[in-house]
């Protein structure tokens, strides 16, 4: 699900599930589990991105229509477990975006340090609430942290998805870049990163910035319930599927 190459002490991280990097619970998991990892491992700083030309399409509704209430159950703190990991890692982590980056797919690229975004059709953004569904309090944090309270409440209602020279003036995007470069400047940003700046200080400030989102997310845990709650509601009144079956133009 996920593929690893380590370039210069830089470990480049593909997501390689399906199509469209669907976030599943498996995937989810696989995110969480490989960031945790990172902690003691060598490299000094991490790239994100996807396999093929999607970064990631979001929560794989389908599984969550197919698993009802149950899978939900699983999968959101799963998905909140995948976001922290990304988001705590105390080290350099750079979001190279080569596609499509919805919903999910967007949160986890907000939750890097550095975003850069292939210039071209891909879009990103965070239409939950049109599927039907309350942002999780872990997600909403951290759009929270990439784009300040303003730009997240205008990305959030709005619920649409955004062209990469839109999602850089929303503060979602850092670079805009051409596709053939994403790569290879994302690995300078992240060298920059690691080796302008002492890896303690850089995990020390990094803290610092995000302590009091995290703190946030460790405190309203009462919502944990309600929100699942919603989650299952919508899988169960048909919402989230009519807005799959228009999104995708299939019954």
């Amino acid at each position: 699900m996920i593929e690893r190459e380590d370039v210069d002490g830089i470990a480049v991280l593909r997501l390689a599930h399906g199509p469209v990097n669907a976030m599943d619970l498996e995937l989810c998991r696989a995110i969480a589990e490989c960031f945790r990892d990172l902690v003691a491992d060598p490299a000094r700083a991490v790239v994100i991105t996807g396999g093929g030309r999607t970064f990631s399409a979001g929560v794989d509704l389908r599984r969550l229509l197919d698993g009802g209430a149950e899978y939900v159950e699983k999968f959101l703190p799963a998905l909140n477990d995948s976001f922290r990991a990304v988001f705590e890692l105390a080290k350099p982590v750079v979001a190279a975006v080569n596609g499509h980056a919805v919903a999910g797919g967007a949160v986890l690229a907000a939750a890097a340090d550095h975003v850069l975004m292939a210039d071209g059709r891909g879009r990103i953004g965070v239409p939950e609430i049109v599927v039907g569904v309350p942002f999780p309090r872990v997600p909403l944090e951290v759009v929270r942290y990439a784009v300040g309270d303003v730009a997240a409440r205008r990305l959030v209602v709005g619920a649409q998805t955004h062209p990469p020279a839109d999602a850089q003036a929303f503060g979602l995007v850092d670079e805009v870049v051409p596709a053939d470069e994403l790569l290879d400047r994302a690995l300078a940003a992240a060298r920059r990163l690691a080796g302008e700046i002492p890896p303690d200080t850089f995990a020390i400030t990094k803290g610092q910035l995000r302590r009091e989102h995290v703190l946030r997310m460790e405190t309203y845990t009462d919502e944990e319930g309600p929100v699942a709650a919603l989650w299952a509601r919508r899988v169960a009144d048909g919402w989230t599927a009519d807005y799959l079956a228009k999104a995708t133009g299939k019954s």
